[in-house]
């Protein structure tokens, strides 16, 4: 029977049936962050178990560390949070597995520092205790988010008890019209088929307009899936990938062997699907979300739904029929595993070029990795962003959530290019509104939503 590209992920990984519905799933590799990863190790350690293979587990330092220049060791972003950087450091420590520490020249976000330490490659299987890890699917990876006693059960036994997921395909055709990115694609398919219309599916991204993207574009795509309710997400691996994830740190050495291995992860011609999907990219217009869900979305230009929920309303403090346009921001975020990566900020880098962000607006950066940063500050992208009045931050998860401390303010409207605008996802109080990261700059030197070609031209010699 024509196979999946799921499929054979699922099948090469399976252990047995567990006789009740449910698989036994072989762990290849499992990751952990500092906010949940100490209490699984804690709990192993209290529960007298070990780590079944060290060696093929990772624990990096993202979620609560402080973003701020010149931070220290320990230093953390919410009250208390230094407890859980030194205690999973101690119990990594203790427990022989790999520690990708605050100060370590490979630590950032976990889903960043994964592509790009080979830690995440085609055909592994990879869980981490966060939701977003379906981004690594990017690659050709079984890849899905966790419980911290489900990483406790993984660490102990290898093996995790899963019931196999229905599956969709999701097909974008087409070329995408001039300034639309993977985030655009993501906000337009959760907001036309819901929140929900993942259907805790597997689903795999292809089509012609998938397999233009990036590496990093298809990894803002994957990791946007667990908006749409999906259990994970996959695009077969291809020239693009093998390029990508040769020589990295935890990636075997090319062989002819592997690369017929990775290739053969593809789906079979009339391979069945639960569900299909199909986009055509043209449609596609760049994307922000109103809201108080990635499903509350719609074009840059829209005007808020007649139909728009009464609570999102009141707390995003809007009316319906309303545009977004013009409207007055205080915050502007550029950073997350969504969109901190060297591309994203590169295309804010081109829009902030010799301009400034308006008075009145709090503007941060903060790249995904220690290797985006030293990539960006190279390049001389730091400069930019900090001569257009950004704060240029250490690596890390920073303000893509709140975690007590440090935010903007209460009744702040802000743009943001993360992947959540849930009431309080970014403080208490605080209106988040979803958007691509050029255009996140665009409105910070605004200081009103707008569109990058709403900006005055600048004068050539100031560019």
């Amino acid at each position: 029977m024509p196979q999946t590209l799921f499929d054979k992920l699922w099948t090469r990984h399976r252990v047995c049936d567990a006789g009740d519905g449910y698989d036994l799933i072989a762990i290849d590799r499992m990751l952990l962050h500092e906010r949940t990863g100490g209490v699984a190790l804690k709990s192993l350690q209290a529960n007298g178990h070990e780590v079944r293979d060290p060696s093929r587990v990772f624990a990096i330092m993202d979620h609560i560390v402080s973003f701020r220049a010149g931070r220290g060791r320990d230093e953390a972003r919410s009250p208390g949070g230094e407890a859980f950087i030194t205690e999973t450091r101690a119990m990594a420590h203790a427990a022989g597995i790999h520690l990708i520490d605050t100060d370590n020249p490979g630590q950032g976000i976990v889903h960043v520092v994964a592509p790009e330490q080979g830690i995440a490659l085609p055909g592994l299987s990879l869980v981490c205790p966060d939701s977003h890890t379906c981004s690594l699917g990017a690659l050709g990876a079984l890849a899905w988010g966790i419980g911290s006693s489900e990483a406790e059960h993984a660490m102990a036994t290898g093996v995790l008890r899963v019931q196999k997921p229905e599956q969709m395909r999701v097909r974008i055709d087409g070329e995408l019209p001039a300034g639309c990115t993977a985030k655009d694609i993501a906000l337009y398919l959760i907001a036309r088929h819901g929140a929900g219309g993942g259907r805790r599916c597997a689903i795999e991204f292809c089509g012609s307009t998938v397999d233009a993207l990036g590496i990093e574009a298809r990894l803002t795509l994957c990791n946007m899936a667990v908006e749409f309710a999906a259990f994970c997400a996959v695009i077969a691996p291809d020239e693009k990938v093998l390029d990508y994830v040769a020589d990295r740190a935890f990636a075997p050495p090319a062989s002819a062997e592997l690369t017929a291995m990775w290739t053969a992860l593809a789906t079979d011609d009339d391979a069945p699907f639960a569900f299909e999907i199909e986009i055509d990219a043209s449609d596609i217009r760049p994307q922000i979300s109103w809201g108080t869900s990635p499903e509350e979305s719609g074009p840059l230009n829209m005007q808020v739904p007649a139909d728009a929920r009464p609570q999102a309303l009141d707390y995003m403090g809007l009316q319906a029929g309303q545009s977004l346009l013009g409207m007055e921001i205080g915050g502007a975020f550029i950073g997350s595993c969504t969109n901190g990566r060297l591309s994203d900020l590169q295309a804010a880098a081109e829009i902030l070029a010799g301009r400034r962000v308006a008075a009145g607006v709090r503007a941060v950066c903060v790249p995904g990795s220690q290797a985006v940063r030293r990539q960006a500050e190279a390049l001389g992208i730091d400069q930019v962003f900090k001569q257009a009045g950004f704060e240029w931050g250490e690596p890390g998860c920073a303000m893509c959530f709140y975690a007590g401390g440090e935010t903007f303010a209460p009744g702040t409207r802000v743009v943001s290019s993360t992947n959540r605008n849930f009431e309080g996802r970014q403080g208490p109080g605080v209106r988040t509104h979803l958007t691509s990261p050029a255009i996140v700059a665009a409105c910070a030197v605004a200081g009103e939503i707008c569109a990058p070609s709403d900006l005055p031209v600048l004068e050539a010699e100031t560019v």
